[in-house]
């Protein structure tokens, strides 16, 4: 059986400290329960619904923050971009770049984090159908990309609302790539707070579990020691003392999945 992928760790740098606790929490974790992990973290959020909401360090600071988590603990290490110019700077440190839902049509950004020759984590907008990745996936091929995740964050659904619809996994994965569910977005309730954006924590393990069941081949958490005081999305992010417990829960549907392709 193949290690199942694990994306995780905090929103947002808050501190050198703060990164490396979490980071060296989620390590230990995933050894005993043998998971890819790759550790999570933005420099900056710029596309927080206030301005003046926390982003983050910024690029240099942070690229420092993660580099010392990749030397320290040997982790390998997903981030964001939001501009070209940044991708040839974080291919420097990490082994994912991710783009973030809501600029996965810009087509500059996309080649850009093409030509760097690291793995690509496309997060699908919550405006687009899950059959539209296809012309994201021809931007990142045409630029010289195949290694591709795509990545199921949840659709809008009215007003400060999100919905998973879980047969957009299933149409994804016909493109041949790995999907990823980010189970901690989906359940976000953008600008729900007025100037902040809101969220229920309580559907993250459903989700993610229902994910799996659907042929999710990696999921995507963030993970805070005190969510309620986090700087950025603390009302979707999962208690890092509450995260091995949700893993192993929902591990136990991967390998029942597995089992089951086994004997299929």
């Amino acid at each position: 059986m193949s290690k199942f992928i694990l994306i995780a760790g905090p929103c947002v740098i808050e501190s050198e400290e703060n990164v490396l606790l979490i980071a060296k929490r989620i390590k230990q974790i995933a050894e005993k329960l043998n998971l890819d992990y790759y550790f999570k973290a933005s420099f900056d959020k710029a596309n927080r619904t206030s301005i003046s909401s926390y982003r983050g360090p910024g690029i240099e600071e942070g690229l420092k923050v993660l580099k010392k988590v990749k030397d320290t603990l040997g982790l390998k290490i997903c981030t964001d971009i939001h501009e070209p110019w940044q991708a040839e700077r974080v291919a420097s440190v990490v082994d994912i770049i991710q783009i973030p839902a809501f600029l996965c049509r810009q087509t500059d950004l996309l080649v850009a984090a093409a030509k760097t020759g690291k793995m690509i984590n496309v997060k699908k907008a919550q405006f687009l159908a899950p059959w539209d990745m296809k012309n994201v996936i021809g931007k990142l091929e045409d630029s010289g990309s195949k290694n591709i995740m795509l990545c199921e964050r949840g659709s809008t659904f009215g007003y400060n609302t999100l919905v998973v619809d879980m047969t957009g996994i299933i149409e994804m994965k016909k493109f041949g790539y790995p999907v990823v569910f980010d189970a901690t977005h989906s359940v976000q309730k953008p600008g729900g707070k007025g100037t902040s954006t809101g969220g229920n924590r309580e559907y993250v393990e459903p989700l993610a579990k229902a994910a799996i069941a659907a042929g999710a081949d990696a999921l995507f958490f963030e993970v805070h020691p005190n969510p309620d005081l986090a700087l950025s999305d603390g009302p979707n992010m999962v208690k890092l003392d509450e995260f091995e417990g949700m893993l192993e829960r929902i591990i136990k549907v991967y390998d029942a999945v597995c089992e089951e392709k086994d004997h299929g």
